[in-house]
């Protein structure tokens, strides 16, 4: 089970998180986050946003995807509301990111990102969000408001012992890289996104 292995305050652009890193030993390079703001009010409920890592997307600002994005509007949100960033060290949908790189020369031939991942003989999503609601229950929270669009996101925790309260939309404008991998996440994930997207 991980735990709580280091934490610090860390100042950002948006404004200054709480930062701890979560593991089962304090020897794992790759950490899970969690990123909290100060004026989070933890008895009522909060507002938490459950992000799985994109170096593609986060570090070098890729187009084909709108996760650095989503990270840079919650971290902002959490720090104008309130709340929690859970960094789940889950690239690619879990399938990491030589993987994911393979997976984008394939859809360079045509194939969407389920299609391509099917292909190289991985899950359409292998992602475990068991991680995010132990590290919310370590922390102290009890309900949630859950930034997501997508829908496994909302099941997963109304199906665990931290209460369900509202959805925040995460919604973010397609351009001609992304708008592929955008209908993917509609059409086969069944993300709840508007169709102008």
């Amino acid at each position: 089970m991980s735990k709580i292995q280091a934490q610090a305050n860390v100042p950002t652009d948006y404004g200054e998180f709480k930062m701890m890193a979560f593991s089962e030993d304090d020897k794992n390079w790759m950490p899970h986050m969690a990123l909290i703001a100060k004026n989070t009010d933890f008895e009522k409920p909060v507002n938490v946003r459950i992000h799985s890592e994109c170096i593609t997307g986060e570090v070098f600002h890729s187009q084909k995807c709108e996760c650095g994005q989503q990270l840079d509007t919650a971290m902002k949100y959490m720090q104008e509301n309130g709340g929690i960033i859970i960094y789940l060290r889950q690239e690619g949908r879990n399938i990491g990111i030589i993987n994911k790189l393979k997976a984008y020369a394939l859809q360079e031939k045509g194939l969407d990102t389920v299609q391509a991942n099917l292909e190289l003989g991985l899950p359409a999503d292998d992602r475990d969000f068991g991680v995010a609601i132990e590290m919310l229950d370590q922390i102290g929270v009890k309900s949630v408001n859950l930034m997501t669009n997508n829908p496994d996101k909302i099941q997963f925790v109304k199906n665990s012992k931290i209460d369900f309260n509202s959805r925040i939309p995460l919604q973010i404008k397609s351009n001609d890289a992304s708008a592929s991998y955008l209908k993917t996440k509609k059409d086969f994930f069944g993300h709840l996104l508007d169709e102008e997207n």
